[in-house]
């Protein structure tokens, strides 16, 4: 296990090594997140105005209204993913990739993304539906279902950006190689989450408590405070995001190809298990 986590951490590190060498990787998040919350917007917005949630609710229109809000969210995030993880695959392949260059990897496979965005929104909906219904039991193992649908995605958006394959051969091919990488995947992304988490942790820690002092003294001064925190935050869930998706481009180059520059020979030679 501790091999497992050392093997997890220092592909981590090479993932950060990879990101310093191409700063401008960071783009797609930000560019994600915008379009999420201009997509929020324009699903949420027009409801409230017209005051008309309340008749929405468990009503067959609200399942419609859902399914394409997540299908057109989850194309926003798998596009933008996609063009982090074509571009980074050049950076690993030892190429010098631009921000265009991901952007046009990503159009490329715009169809195969669109059509995985239907699958993963189907799914989505699906299990919310079942876990509205449910008692406790029922809501937990769907949960569990989630998390487990998660796991096997994970390396669903790589396979689209390197091989010619559909979204549900792109889902099988993820599971199968999730399968030679279980230990590292879950442990690099474990580490990604685990170091970024505690960050976002000691940022909250500091932050709350400060604004709590100084806004009956300061108001305006408490508030800064929780704009700069909020600022961290977002900074460090966009650092998060890109390196989660850099090690997700490495994990996929040295378990379909053997190999991935910027990454210790010796390190990727034991760091998958053929089956």
């Amino acid at each position: 296990m501790f091999t497992r986590f050392s093997n997890g951490w220092s592909l981590l590190q090479a993932s950060a090594r990879v990101l310093k060498a191409d700063t401008e990787l960071i783009v797609f998040p930000i560019i994600s997140a915008i379009g999420v919350l201009l997509v929020s917007a324009a699903f949420v917005v027009p409801v409230v105005l017209t005051r008309e949630s309340h008749r929405l609710e468990h009503s067959p229109l609200a399942f419609v209204l859902g399914l394409a809000f997540y299908m057109v969210t989850y194309f926003v995030i798998f596009f933008c993913n996609a063009a982090l993880v074509g571009a980074a695959m050049i950076r690993l392949r030892g190429g010098d990739p631009t921000v265009g260059d991901g952007v046009r990897i990503a159009i490329s496979k715009a169809g195969p993304i669109l059509g995985y965005a239907l699958l993963a929104a189907t799914v989505g909906m699906v299990l919310r539906t079942i876990q509205e219904r449910v008692g406790l039991i029922g809501k937990i193992i769907v949960a569990i279902i989630g998390v487990a649908w998660s796991v096997a995605t994970s390396l669903t958006v790589p396979v689209l950006v390197a091989e010619d394959v559909g979204p549900i051969e792109a889902v099988k091919r993820s599971t199968a190689l999730l399968k030679q990488t279980w230990g590292e995947q879950i442990v690099g992304n474990g580490a990604i989450g685990t170091v970024f988490g505690f960050f976002i942790f000691l940022v909250l820690m500091v932050a709350i408590p400060a604004a709590i002092f100084v806004a009956q003294a300061a108001p305006v001064a408490a508030i800064g405070i929780g704009v700069f925190a909020a600022l961290v935050v977002v900074t460090l869930a966009i650092l998060n995001a890109t390196l989660s998706s850099i090690y997700q481009a490495a994990v996929y180059l040295f378990a379909a190809e053997g190999k991935a520059q910027w990454f210790d020979a010796g390190l990727l030679q034991n760091a998958y298990r053929r089956k």
